[in-house]
């Protein structure tokens, strides 16, 4: 055979390589794999890209003031490395030990001074804050939580996070420093750079130690502060840039989404899933009666002969207590309420204070019953509590419920023991409850035994305000004296209760207008509680009249509906909220449709006025106060005569300061106290 020339040897080799082509792309598809695969292993393993390119932040002047928070001793020498480094780059640094920062005031003041807070955290014993910082982490965590403060609370601060722990401690590793991480995100504070994470554990450590950690992250924090300063246009590395959008590392959003994800869909969305109305008497599921939804679905109810269930399921102890919640028992619950915590300070306190002389740092807010028939569109708790038209659950004793919740409240007020800005002799007097609002959340009147927790109330000198939503008429009847009993009046037509409260009992008008009937039947102080929703219910000023003349109410409450954050369970928008300009010709309007009432008092703060009746203004000076020793002793001098000896509104009222009157200059804010605005911020008209 004649030998093959060149040529032919080239076309049988593109032949081969041609009729064995799916093997080589499968061959060179492989590699492709495989080097993918090598450089996000590596990514992983440095760590990955920063969250937040610096052209997200701005430039800034070279003069860049860096607060180092510093949680224990370990830390503060960490903080004074850094400091002098700072100092010898040029920034003006200063170290602050975190029991003398007071976050309400400094960290308001971060946000527009264009200081970058470094913030170096410790995590302690079983995953708990140090001592020092145990009050910082706890308003961090209620502000993330809290639609008071809103999502934005904390928009324009810059920070940075460095955290301490020990690996060897599996379920604690670095737990404070995540979560201080995670609350000021939750708030729109932007992260300078990836958080850092100390290992104390040598054998996991990244860098070998604990200070070899802190060096190789510190080392890239000045670097990143550097070029913020001087204004450098840096991407980051993790190659996930868009024209015209931020730089963000998958990796940390993953890990952001992850950490918060929870909390910002209850914020948010509202976890609720409701039961449809399948039967007559109420939904059915397999032939059981569906008394309530819960958090994650369905709750089925055993008959009476079976064993009751628990109210409080673990889904639902785990979304409350994560609203600052402290959980009594198996359905109750006590939380401070945020004028406390004002009055503490002596920065005001409720309108409760301004229209009937309450001590707001003496307040107790609580309920025997989380569970509520309504599920109304401006819920505070965004439906995370259960909802039930009577009660078939285990119940706990008025004792225990009560001893409980006296306790828990003195542990939140003990937590202001050295706080700054906090009064000693208010904190002294805080210990000792004096008032309790039975209007937390829930329905408190479904509580069988609420007439022996309202006895226990009094027996220890402790007056009751009662709120109800006017779906248990023959519950108000049986009522006994309360120091003030209300009664929620959202609507004033069939159609807007049922738009507004979104009640769960078919018969809902006839049970509201039974209630108010029965409130008229009371002796003591009674308060029709209007919470005005703009284009909802405000035009329905002859029909509230008709109202109040049905129920003859001592008092009318007239507040703006507090905004309290986007929520799949509700439509209601800023849109909703009324000014307080509003309010006033609201209440204006009304007062003059009633001439046996009049406008009292005013509480601006709270976007709230008061319609009192006439009968309380006596030389032309109102009474709308309380006597409360006086009260206690109407109370106790009934009780010894078994009922035989009766009192009156009128028998405990006392004189209004002229502070708290409508058309002070004050506007109901006591002068004994000091206002306090945030800078820059919304102001917050929410009450108790």
């Amino acid at each position: 055979a004649a030998p093959q020339t060149g040529s032919s040897l080239s076309e049988n080799y593109l032949a081969l390589l041609w009729h064995h082509r799916l093997y080589l792309y499968a061959a060179a598809a492989l590699v492709v794999g495989l080097w993918v695969s090598l450089k996000v292993a590596l990514s992983r393993v440095s760590g990955g890209p920063s969250l937040m390119a610096l052209e997200d932040f701005g430039s800034v002047a070279a003069a860049c003031i860096v607060t180092c928070l510093t949680i224990m001793a370990c830390a503060q020498g960490f903080a004074k490395v850094l400091s002098e480094e700072l100092k010898a780059l040029g920034f003006p640094a200063e170290v602050i030990d975190m029991k003398d920062y007071d976050p309400d005031d400094r960290l308001a003041d971060e946000c527009v001074s264009g200081s970058v807070c470094v913030f170096l955290v410790a995590t302690y014993t079983d995953g708990q804050p140090t001592e020092s910082a145990e009050w910082f982490c706890k308003w961090l965590e209620d502000a993330s939580t809290d639609f008071r403060y809103g999502r934005t609370y904390l928009k324009g601060l810059r920070y940075a996070v460095f955290g301490l722990g020990n690996s060897v401690y599996v379920g604690h590793y670095n737990t404070v420093c995540k979560n201080v991480d995670k609350w000021l995100w939750m708030l729109s504070a932007k992260r300078l750079m990836t958080r850092g994470e100390g290992d104390c554990n040598v054998v996991k450590s990244r860098h070998g130690s604990v200070q070899a950690d802190f060096q190789a992250w510190k080392g890239k924090f000045l670097s990143r502060l550097q070029a913020l300063a001087t204004g450098e246009k840096k991407t980051c590395s993790g190659k996930n840039c868009k024209t015209g959008s931020s730089c963000k590392s998958k990796k940390e959003e993953e890990e952001a989404s992850k950490e918060t994800g929870s909390e910002v869909r209850r914020r948010e969305e509202g976890v609720l899933l409701t039961v449809t109305e399948l039967g007559k008497n109420g939904p059915q599921l397999d032939g059981e009666v569906v008394k309530f939804s819960k958090l994650n679905g369905v709750k089925k109810i055993d008959d009476d002969d079976g064993e009751r269930r628990e109210m409080i399921t673990a889904a639902l102890r785990e979304a409350l207590t994560k609203q600052g919640y402290k959980l009594i028992g198996s359905h109750s619950g006590v939380k401070l309420c945020r004028w406390t915590k004002s009055m503490l300070r002596g920065r005001g306190g409720c309108y409760k204070h301004t229209f009937y002389g309450i001590e707001s740092h003496r307040c107790m807010e609580t309920t025997p019953s989380l569970a509520c028939a309504n599920k109304c569109v401006f819920c505070w708790r965004h439906h995370t509590n259960p909802v039930g038209t009577e009660w078939r659950w285990k119940m706990d004793p008025a004792e225990k419920i009560l001893q409980d919740a006296l306790e828990k409240h003195q542990d939140m007020i003990r937590q202001f023991r050295g706080v700054p800005g906090v009064k000693p002799e208010r904190y002294e007097e805080g210990l000792a409850v004096k008032h309790c609002a039975l209007s937390l959340v829930g329905e408190p009147i479904m509580y069988p035994e609420i007439n022996a927790f309202i006895r226990l109330l009094h027996s220890r000198r402790i007056s009751s305000f009662l709120v109800t939503n006017a779906q248990f008429p023959e519950e108000i009847r049986s009522l006994e004296p309360v120091t003030q009993l209300y009664v929620s009046v959202d609507a004033s037509t069939k159609e807007s209760l049922k738009k507004i409260d979104r009640p769960l009992f078919k018969d809902f008008w006839p049970r509201f207008l039974d209630s108010l009937k029965a409130l008229g039947e009371k002796r003591q102080r009674t308060v029709y509680r209007l919470t005005l929703v703009k284009a909802w219910n405000v035009e329905e000023m002859q029909a509230y009249a008709e109202l109040i003349a049905l129920g003859q109410p001592d008092f009318i409450e007239v507040k703006g509906v507090t905004y309290c954050g986007e929520s799949s369970a509700s439509t209601l928008t800023m849109a909703n909220v009324p000014w307080h300009q509003e309010v006033v010709a609201f209440v204006q309007q009304l007062a003059a449709m009633l001439p046996e009432y009049e406008v009292a008092c005013e509480h601006e703060h709270s976007n709230c006025l008061l319609i009192a009746h006439k009968k309380f203004k006596l030389d032309g000076d109102w009474w709308t106060w309380i006597d409360y020793e006086r009260f206690q002793d109407l109370v106790q001098a009934q009780q010894d005569s078994g009922g035989r000896q009766t009192f009156s509104a009128l028998d405990y009222m006392a004189r209004t300061p002229s502070w708290a009157l409508f058309g002070a200059r004050e506007q109901g804010f006591d002068p004994a106290d000091t206002r306090f605005q945030r800078r820059n911020k919304t102001k917050d008209i929410s009450g108790c």
